[in-house]
């Protein structure tokens, strides 16, 4: 291969995120290489850089084609740079930044040249957007690599042509669901899709795109569809019909509280009845002003706090030890799902303990039960499962607890047993391992209490079921060591999990802001209000599920069990309502045991009320509050209680704080978090509202001191 002199020139001139070498052949490699990053992603200041690269070309007859790859070994390109928009000062710097985007795309699509994109490890957003302009794709087929626009996860839109150009050439159907989910594909199903001309072994990508380079452009004449698809994405009563529904599902989904999804589904509809200039300037537009919502504001902030989190360690200076083993205690629901995601995330050996060998089997079950499924739908090679269940072993004693550096109990919440537990690790492990305990609300204090180690002993809080959770709590007590802290912060880190180191007591961080809003729908349930209604509001202020849904979830004698132990160490704002003895005594847990708020009877089990509480609890149901006022009620004890919390130390910051609720309890993500919340509601309204329910509704509504202190000196939490 050689380098053209213009090229070298050329080099040192765009500082080095591109460079340009022309083979023999007339095939130009054109290097993505953004210095001092460990990914590529797109800035604003490269368009002119792009520009100077896409001249050179033009003016060099001896290129055939050009061949587009990253210089870095794990991506193409991982995305824009979102963090250019934070200087946006209007809708319309916004837009302008998508225009440039898309002018800067539209020139490679023009150049007369063939352009091939060769796309190893992810490809998103304004990434797959630059594969798009292309005139050809391939991508290699590693598991690294995968395409997609996940822009709505930001409250925003592809805003660089793609939701112009994907769904030209892939089913309109299919580009809607990639970008409504924002979910990403792998290889084989890109290459399903239609979205990559070819897929091919790492190895030889480079060689692949260099021969389609020498290709002429391609026409291409769209998707390959079904007799079906044809109808809606070909024939404009089809096209209404395909429009009118994602719009009437997307509505249902996000409950109005999300606005990308529905700008989406315009800026798509647009293009494909007005033609693609149109769709362009639509998407510019809508791209602007979604860029300034609040939504995308406290999505963005989101974003770049779990990214944040990722660089830190538990402690500040203070190393992880290595991790080799860990021990699971426990073969229940929690055990399980704690010993699939070591496994499998973290490609840890786990050794799981339980008193019955069956227990060993339903947990090693768990594993492979969730991983066959992966199988099954080709998203796993059968190999690469076999390789997983083989790191899961299980004993009913301790053999095989030698050499474990962690050992993670989920066992009963019984003090007693727990403390057993500690000392039976002590006995039967070596002297470096850490003990982690699962409890949610026994204070680690009191795990320890016994402990010959107590520095090893910490609080790891799991939220179930643990596959699909993504937070975890690390809770240290006085004596736990800072080696103890940062170990296990790695470890939740390796099993896929967010982790937010709070401080020991009653609850913790997570259950304890979520115990005031639960006693509050109680309340309002109690007061006579359906059960529909209750969960409806809290499901249309953003939650996943309402609060008397939620606790149907998680077993009504759990989420029972947690209020006592609250109220022992806060008082009587934790007390709950002596009327909902009355469910726990008439057996009823809730799914688990099929008895509970919901009906598990009828046809469709869970979605309609089992009327028959109304006479237990002896009300008569009837609405009487608007949704709102629900929602307040339930949501402003959340905030306050979060407030104290911060106060306190329980957790380290508001950042810490508002990703715990989110990823713990599913706080509506569009909000930002509670400290964002009250943030942006403003200090004032937040302690106004409060001082409103104590007059009408008693002390437990009082304002948080710290609250009180934020409102005399003008402060927030951002």
């Amino acid at each position: 291969m050689t380098t053209n002199n213009q090229s070298t020139d050329l080099k040192s001139e765009i500082q080095s995120a591109f460079t340009l070498d022309v083979r023999d052949d007339g095939i130009a490699i054109l290097t993505m290489d953004v210095p001092g990053e460990s990914m590529n992603t797109l800035k604003v200041e490269f368009a002119e850089q792009i520009n100077t690269v896409l001249e050179q070309i033009n003016a060099d007859s001896s290129i055939k084609g050009v061949v587009v790859i990253s210089g870095k070994d794990n991506s193409f390109v991982a995305g824009a740079d979102i963090s250019m928009l934070a200087a946006c000062e209007s809708a319309q710097d916004a837009t302008t930044i998508a225009k440039g985007g898309q002018d800067m795309f539209q020139r490679i699509e023009d150049m007369p040249v063939t352009f091939v994109a060769a796309i190893h490890g992810p490809a998103l957003g304004g990434g797959l957007e630059l594969a798009l302009a292309c005139h050809y794709r391939v991508c290699s087929d590693d598991a690294k690599t995968q395409l997609g626009l996940p822009e709505v996860q930001l409250g925003l839109l592809p805003g660089s042509g793609g939701t112009q150009r994907l769904p030209k050439l892939i089913s309109v159907q299919q580009a809607m669901k990639m970008m409504l989910t924002g979910a990403s594909v792998r290889a084989k199903q890109a290459k399903k899709y239609g979205i990559v001309d070819d897929m091919v072994p790492q190895s030889i990508l480079l060689d692949v795109a260099i021969e389609m380079a020498k290709k002429t452009k391609p026409k291409r004449i769209g998707p390959k569809l079904d007799l079906m698809g044809k109808f809606l994405e070909n024939t404009s009563v089809g096209r209404n019909l395909m429009f009118s529904q994602a719009r009437k599902q997307t509505a249902s989904k996000t409950q109005g509280n999300y606005p990308s999804p529905a700008l989406i589904i315009d800026c798509i509809e647009t293009g494909l009845s007005k033609g693609f200039k149109k769709g362009l300037d639509v998407e510019a537009q809508h791209f602007g002003n979604l860029v300034m919502s609040s939504e995308s504001a406290a999505l963005r902030s989101l974003f770049f706090a779990t990214t944040d989190m990722k660089k830190e360690t538990g402690i500040e200076g203070v190393q992880p030890a290595s991790l080799k083993k860990v021990g699971v205690l426990g073969g229940g629901l929690m055990g399980g799902g704690i010993a699939f995601v070591t496994a499998t995330k973290a490609g840890l050996p786990a050794r799981i303990k339980d008193i019955r060998s069956e227990g060993i089997a339903n947990a090693i079950k768990y594993s492979f039960d969730i991983l066959n499924k992966k199988v099954k739908r080709r998203f796993m090679q059968k190999s690469e499962m076999q390789k997983q269940m083989a790191l899961l072993t299980g004993s009913v004693d301790y053999s095989g607890f030698r050499d474990v550096d962690v050992v993670i109990e989920a066992v009963f919440e019984d003090l007693n047993l727990k403390q057993n537990m500690v000392a039976e690790v002590e006995e039967n492990c070596v002297e470096h391992t850490i003990f982690a305990s699962n409890t949610s609300s026994i204070p680690i204090t009191q795990i320890a209490e016994k402990a010959k180690r107590p520095e090893q002993v910490i609080g790891l809080h799991y939220f179930s079921p643990v596959d699909k959770m993504p937070l975890a709590e690390v809770i240290a007590h006085a004596k736990t060591s800072d080696k103890t802290i940062s170990t296990t912060v790695e470890l939740a880190k390796k099993q896929g999990k967010t982790p937010i180191v709070v401080k020991d007591g009653a609850g913790f961080y997570v259950n304890r802001i979520l115990a005031p809003y639960m006693n509050e729908a109680a309340e309002v349930l109690l007061s006579g209000e359906p059960i529909e209604h209750i969960d409806q509001s809290l499901v249309k202020f953003g939650f996943p599920v309402g609060p008397v849904k939620l606790l149907d979830e998680v077993g009504i004698d759990v989420g029972t069990k947690i209020g006592p132990i609250l109220q022992a160490q806060f008082g009587d704002r934790f007390a709950s309502n002596p009327g909902f003895n009355k469910i726990l005594a008439d057996d009823r847990k809730g799914k688990k045991n099929k008895r509970g708020f919901y009906d598990y009877s009828a046809k469709k089990p869970g979605k309609e009320v089992d009327s028959s509480i109304y006479t237990l609890l002896g009300i008569t149901p009837a609405s009487k509050m608007r949704h709102e006022q629900i929602s307040e009620r339930c949501v402003l004890l959340m905030l306050n209680e979060a407030a104290m919390c911060l106060d306190e130390g329980v957790v380290r910051n508001a950042r810490d704080g508002d990703i715990g609720a989110i990823f713990g309890i599913g706080f509506p993500p569009f909000l930002g978090g509670p400290f964002r919340y009250m943030h942006t509601l403003g200090i004032a309204h937040v302690v106004a509202r409060l001082e409103h329910y104590q007059g009408l509704l008693g002390d437990k509504f009082t304002p948080a001191h710290s609250l009180k202190k934020m409102l005399e000196e003008g402060r927030s939490y951002y």
